[in-house]
């Protein structure tokens, strides 16, 4: 809660990058997997991403298509259960506009947001592990980021970032806007959901006997892990104004 508006704003311009270079990592995974399972798994996570809101068993397509509507795919009300099969697609339920919302409330545009051009080395370093590690044709290799990443995912971060946001917004002066909420409280909820997710597929793969090498496995998990500490970092160097070169640590 003590960020300053460069600091924030930073923070916010990362997580675009990342998360719209996200979906070339899910593609890959979708692309590379084995199995149709395994790819539907994977088409879950990367349909919501894009704007296919998630349809509970419960509700018809047409129900799901009002109630959204009506509510303007806030991504506060949206729901984080259920699945893409016959859910509603709106360009306002994609995850990478409800961010684009906190950074035009922080006066950046859309083409300031999302580009490769505008990630750190750190945050470029994070990205194309995902492609490479995350979306590897290697099913050991792919598992083990998949198990990783949607662990860590669902570890607590997003409880940090809402706190904190929430900190700077009791702060803001009487009348000023404050950071919308939506994009960091909906990831808080879905988290839970992906790690399901990649359990199952885990547990599928196991049981299938597919994962050929338990120590590419251990290796793709704690590289994975590697990459995203140097996301942080890089973000951490940033706040406090100081350079981070990924030369200078791979030399160590």
């Amino acid at each position: 809660g003590e960020a300053t508006e460069e600091q924030v704003k930073d923070l916010v311009v990362q997580f675009s990058v990342f998360s719209n270079l996200f979906l070339l990592a899910q593609l890959n995974k979708v692309i590379n997997s084995p199995t149709l399972e395994g790819a539907r798994e994977g088409k879950e996570i990367l349909a919501n991403e894009i704007g296919v809101v998630f349809k509970p068993q419960e509700k018809k397509t047409a129900e799901l298509a009002r109630e959204a509507a009506a509510k303007g795919f806030d991504p506060s009300v949206v729901g984080v259960t259920g699945s893409v099969e016959g859910g509603v697609f709106s360009h306002r339920a994609a995850h990478f506009e409800w961010l684009c919302d906190v950074g035009k409330d922080m006066g950046l545009t859309f083409d300031e947001l999302g580009k490769r051009r505008h990630g750190s080395e750190a945050t470029l370093h994070f990205c194309d592990a995902l492609y490479r590690i995350y979306g590897s044709e290697d099913l050991s290799t792919a598992l083990g980021a998949s198990f990783a990443i949607e662990h860590w995912a669902n570890a607590g971060f997003w409880d940090q970032l809402i706190e904190g946001f929430e900190l700077l917004n009791a702060k803001r002066p009487a009348g000023a806007k404050r950071y919308p909420m939506g994009f960091w409280r909906f990831h808080q909820a879905l988290e839970a959901q992906h790690a399901a997710h990649t359990m199952d597929e885990l547990e599928e793969a196991i049981e299938d006997g597919l994962i050929s090498d338990e120590v590419r496995f251990r290796q793709a998990a704690h590289e994975m892990l590697d990459a995203c500490s140097i996301f942080w970092e890089g973000l951490e160097a940033s706040r406090q104004g100081r350079p981070y070169s990924m030369t200078t640590l791979k030399a160590r």
